[in-house]
């Protein structure tokens, strides 16, 4: 298509057949063939890079302009795309240009180009595909504790933000998980993502591969060594005397309440709290003087609040003088300790609670040993205990149910699997206790949950569970529905 545009002053020195007469601007390239990679989806820009883009976006068609020759030599007016069947491998762009060629006369013209697809992967993507082991960059993610619940949370934390979407392989490790990445970039990216929602420290090395040595070309395998911090939520841990001085004499026996890239730590003698940075916790690098694991289940006999309540951190908590007994002690002993307890806004006569029994505890840690004259409790209370009213109210599946990676497990790593199956049990507990555990992770409905009959019949205060506005619909493909259910944990 042809358009002259032309000034009146110009008309008459033209005759009929001069304007009527079609001109062309260029030798327009009507077809044109591109490359492009079925598996990552870009597009080979001459000579070795590779764009990605998607169909009919506005990277795809600046691409598919550059490809076309003797564009300098017009004014590009206007670009688009005509719709083709995406199975087709046919684009098509139509182009409209100008270009001056007499005193001002303007001659402008509209044609379209179509692309040809050739598929063909790129290098990283056959290099995969040829053999899926043969990664460039590894991320090794430790946590030297005897538990797996961090990792429980991570794996959450990976699937909402999809952190680990460029991992080729993912396996899992007897103290961590190993992460394995084609391009070096996505193993940056990933160790970046873990800094972001835990304390960790990092290292890097190389190992040389291959050397051309006509082109000076090096082939390097990256490795990523990430340690996250062993402190957990929940641990009981006394603060190194130079850590405490720091942190306005806190402590030194205090609670983790949470943790991301920082660590929250908690007096439950004074409800004073404060946060503990990476680097702050590395320059350190102390460790806990009891961890959840060791959660001793106590029956409070007797409870006085002493304080008023008050907000700490967003958490509503009051002090109270408590008289509690351990569970295990019934029929055996009397032994009752009276504590304080920073729970009082929680507890009352006839609940049960979670915590360390520092009375029976061997506490050998060189912390401790620092301080000279410190009066350690018989019990410190961490939380409320819903056990019982828990085993009343669930059946065997929970309306809810979490998503999880697809990993190998190492050989090594295959320890124990009731151990595994109760710390998972445990995590999905924190997870119905804890709002604010849930706030950064997807939970799902479970269809194929259904509640036990004992759940009408509880009296009192129920276990804390998850609303069901929290939940997302599970909106996989019916086609991937078998691939899917093996990726779900309830």
């Amino acid at each position: 298509m042809w358009i002259r545009l032309f000034p009146k002053s110009l008309l008459s020195s033209f005759c009929d057949d001069e304007t009527a007469r079609p001109t062309q601007l260029i030798s327009s390239q009507k077809h044109v063939t591109i490359i492009h990679c079925p598996e990552c989806n870009c597009y080979l820009q001459p000579p070795r890079t590779w764009i990605k883009a998607q169909l009919e976006s506005k990277e795809l068609l600046t691409f598919c302009v550059k490809r076309l020759k003797n564009l300098n030599k017009v004014r590009l007016v206007h670009a688009e795309f005509i719709w083709t069947e995406p199975h087709s491998k046919r684009i098509k762009v139509k182009l409209k240009v100008q270009k001056e060629v007499l005193n001002g006369a303007i001659l402008e013209q509209s044609y379209v180009v179509e692309y040809v697809q050739q598929e063909h992967m790129c290098e990283s993507c056959s290099r995969v595909q040829a053999n899926p082991d043969q990664w460039v960059a590894s991320v090794q993610l430790r946590q030297h504790v005897s538990h797996r619940r961090t990792f429980f949370y991570l794996e959450q934390l990976i699937l909402r933000h999809g952190a680990a979407a460029s991992a080729i392989k993912i396996k899992q490790m007897e103290q961590g998980i190993d992460f394995f990445f084609a391009n070096r970039s996505h193993g940056v990216k990933f160790v970046e993502f873990v800094g972001k929602v835990a304390p960790v420290r990092s290292r890097s090395d190389k190992q040389l591969v291959s050397h051309d040595s006509k082109s000076n070309n090096y082939n390097y395998k990256h490795t990523f060594s990430v340690e996250i911090s062993p402190i957990c939520r929940e641990d009981l841990i006394c603060l190194p005397p130079k850590v405490r001085s720091s942190l306005g004499n806190l402590g030194p026996l205090v609670i983790c309440t949470k943790v991301t890239n920082s660590i929250a730590l908690f007096d439950p003698f004074t409800l004073r709290h404060c946060f503990l940075d990476t680097d702050q916790y590395w320059r350190y690098s102390f460790k806990s003087l009891h961890t959840s694991r060791e959660l001793v289940e106590y029956i409070v006999l007797d409870l006085e609040i002493i304080s008023p309540e008050v907000n700490v951190g967003g958490s509503r908590l009051a002090l109270a003088d408590a008289q509690v007994a351990r569970v295990s002690d019934f029929g055996k002993n009397d032994t009752i300790f009276n504590i304080k307890t920073h729970l009082g806004h929680l507890l009352n006569p006839g609940d049960y609670a979670l915590g360390y029994d520092l009375y029976g505890a061997n506490s050998n840690d060189d912390e401790l040993e620092k301080y000279k004259g410190l009066v350690i409790p018989d019990a410190i209370l961490i939380k409320k205990s819903y056990e019982e009213k828990r085993q009343k109210k669930h059946a065997k599946a929970r309306p809810w149910k979490l998503k999880s990676l697809g990993m190998e497990v190492d050989d090594k790593a295959k320890l124990d699997q009731e151990k595994v199956d109760s710390e998972y049990e445990q995590f999905l507990k924190d997870l119905e206790e804890n709002p604010e555990m849930r706030l950064n992770i997807s939970l799902y409905h479970n269809e194929e949950y259904q509640p036990s009959e004992m759940a009408s019949m509880t009296d009192g205060e129920d276990a804390p569970s998850v609303p069901l506005e929290e939940l997302l619909a599970d909106l996989e493909l019916r086609d991937n529905e078998d691939e899917d259910d093996s990726s779900m944990r309830e």
